[in-house]
């Protein structure tokens, strides 16, 4: 449960019977990573069962996932949802993806992911992202990003959406 009184489960937050699907999930704060350009924020995640591997330990493949609920979140607190870059008709592909793990998590834990945008660019972005247990770092990694309209076809970011990541980057 977070300060407001969400129940925070995998990527969801429920609070009473309405729903939060744009509430942001998140914490802004400045970030202290070399590789991050601007703040950052944190994103509770809760490890399920369904995450983990026959040992009980988070699967090395979910990761990413966790990686995308940080993206998400990072751009909704930052005032765009992603949901809404895909309804003006583009997509940001992931091109490239880097995942260092440190340390792991188990079945219930309760995780902080940690993103922040590390490079932005006229066609692509880079995020960066660091994954908490207690405080003590599990998984680092970025993922890289091309702009994509409708026809799949490479374009510069929206001037307006840029100048969104541009404060995103220096804030």
């Amino acid at each position: 449960m977070d300060p407001e009184g969400r129940v925070l489960t995998g990527c969801s937050a429920v609070k009473g019977q309405g729903s939060l699907q744009d509430a942001p999930l998140s914490r802004v704060k400045e970030s202290h990573n070399k590789n991050a350009v601007g703040a950052y924020v944190d994103v509770p995640v809760r490890v399920r069962y369904a995450d983990t591997d026959k040992m009980g330990i988070v699967y090395y493949g979910t990761y990413p996932q966790y990686f995308e609920i940080g993206r998400s979140e990072f751009m909704r607190e930052k005032g765009f949802a992603y949901r809404k870059f895909e309804e003006m008709g583009y997509h940001l592909v992931v091109t490239g993806i880097d995942i260092k793990y440190h340390n792991a998590a188990t079945y219930d834990d309760l995780l902080s992911v940690r993103t922040s945008l590390s490079d932005v660019k006229s066609r692509g972005l880079t995020f960066h992202y660091e994954i908490f247990k207690d405080g003590a770092i599990i998984v680092d990694g970025h993922t890289k990003h091309i702009c994509v309209d409708g026809e799949r076809k490479p374009i510069r970011i929206p001037s307006d959406v840029m100048e969104i990541f541009r404060n995103a980057s220096s804030a």
